[in-house]
């Protein structure tokens, strides 16, 4: 009867106990394959899985695993957003998308769990043309999503060739229904800094956008800086908001632009030691100068935040920067693919990590993305001309 537990029922049942333990008892046994005690626990571990496991598993497969496995215990023991494996074909997609040989929408992104942050749309590219706007995140591209995806693959899909189509899902910032959104690629020529003349009540302030630092980026940036203050320029606001960063040697060029002399930032790495970056001179005439930052500054473009603040030649007026002080190389493995893996640190001038910390402002003011105002920029200008009073 079912309930009852007499004396021959509870040892009818202590004996079923033991029957099913020592079948799964049975069950353990030493595997010995051909030299399985020659190699690693990884390969002995994936040679049995290949073996014994009930569905047929592809090396492959298991390989791929074993390697994303080992890069996301780094990623949760030491907090680290940036390690990934690339596989064959991702590093293909990522070379040929970093090559010149391919083309985009014209957005700034910046890596979030959910996919791209867009941190921002360039003037007259397909991203404008189609609404985008800073704040949104693109959570799949081509009906794949990006979740979990490095920066640097996901961005690599997005680009292709001009001309061809790319359909990408959307979750628009704050409130509103995810959309689905096909751009066609074109070719866009992004300037790494582009300035205009402000004017406010009387007074003429630069006011330069410092989008990128690619190649060259230092001298575009001194180039717009100099030609605004032969206009009469009196203040330069400098604008690094959605800066995601770039070459390390333009972010020490370009705060050369700002500072004299001095330490501009450290780099910090087990494999190669510690480095000093110093300013390399011909530095241009001060005057007073704000920059304007916000959670999609980040990398090369905290690295020259950090620098003017504490070399006290510019105010920091914004939100907290994303607080990428890392760096990292991609290493091709032999057997295929290849490790985007952080190698090292960048420390400040005065020698701090801000590693998940990022650049704080001095003046914190946030931008309302769902006003036509930029609140942000009103409270720099303001701030530049008590600055020249």
């Amino acid at each position: 009867m079912i309930g009852r537990r007499g004396p021959n029922g509870f040892l009818a049942g202590l004996l079923a106990g033991a029957l099913v333990a020592l079948a799964a008892l049975g069950l353990v046994r030493e595997w010995r394959g051909d030299d399985l005690e020659e190699l690693s626990l990884t390969d002995q571990a994936r040679e049995v899985i290949e073996a014994n496991y009930f569905e047929d598993v592809e090396a492959e497969e298991l390989e791929r695993a074993s390697v994303d496995g080992m890069v996301e215990r780094l990623r949760r023991e030491y907090r680290d957003r940036y390690s990934h494996y690339f596989d064959p074909e991702e590093l293909e997609r990522f070379q040929q998308a970093t090559s010149g040989e391919f083309s985009g929408v014209g957005l700034t992104v910046t890596e979030v769990p959910r996919g791209l942050r867009v941190a921002g749309v360039f003037p007259d590219t397909p991203a404008e043309r189609a609404d985008l706007r800073p704040g949104d995140v693109i959570v799949a591209v081509d009906g794949e999503s990006i979740a979990g995806t490095s920066s640097e693959v996901a961005t690599a899909r997005i680009k292709g060739p001009a001309g061809t189509k790319v359909t990408l899902r959307v979750l628009p910032h704050g409130d509103g229904k995810p959309r689905e959104l096909t751009l066609e690629r074109a070719r866009v020529r992004i300037p790494a800094a582009n300035g205009v003349m402000l004017r406010r009540g009387g007074t003429r302030l630069a006011y330069v956008v410092y989008s990128t630092f690619s190649r060259g980026s230092h001298g575009e940036l001194r180039e717009e800086i100099e030609r605004l203050r032969r206009r009469g320029a009196e203040g330069l606001i400098l604008d690094l908001r959605g800066n995601g960063g770039g070459l390390l040697n333009e972010a020490v060029l370009s705060a050369s632009l700002f500072v004299k002399e001095g330490t501009i930032v450290i780099t910090r790495s087990r494999s190669r030691g510690e480095q000093v970056y110093e300013a390399v001179g011909d530095a241009l005439p001060q005057q007073p100068t704000v920059v304007l930052i916000n959670r999609d500054t980040a990398s090369s473009a905290e690295i020259l935040a950090s620098a003017m603040a504490e070399h006290d030649v510019a105010e920091l007026v914004g939100t907290r920067t994303f607080g990428k002080f890392t760096f990292q190389e991609v290493i091709q493995l032999p057997a295929g693919g290849a490790l985007d893996l952080t190698v090292g640190e960048y420390l400040t001038a005065s020698g701090a990590s801000l590693a998940n910390k990022g650049v704080r402002p001095d003046v914190r003011v946030a931008d309302n993305p769902r006003t036509r105002r930029d609140e942000a920029l009103a409270t720099a200008v303001r701030e530049l001309r008590a600055a020249l009073r």
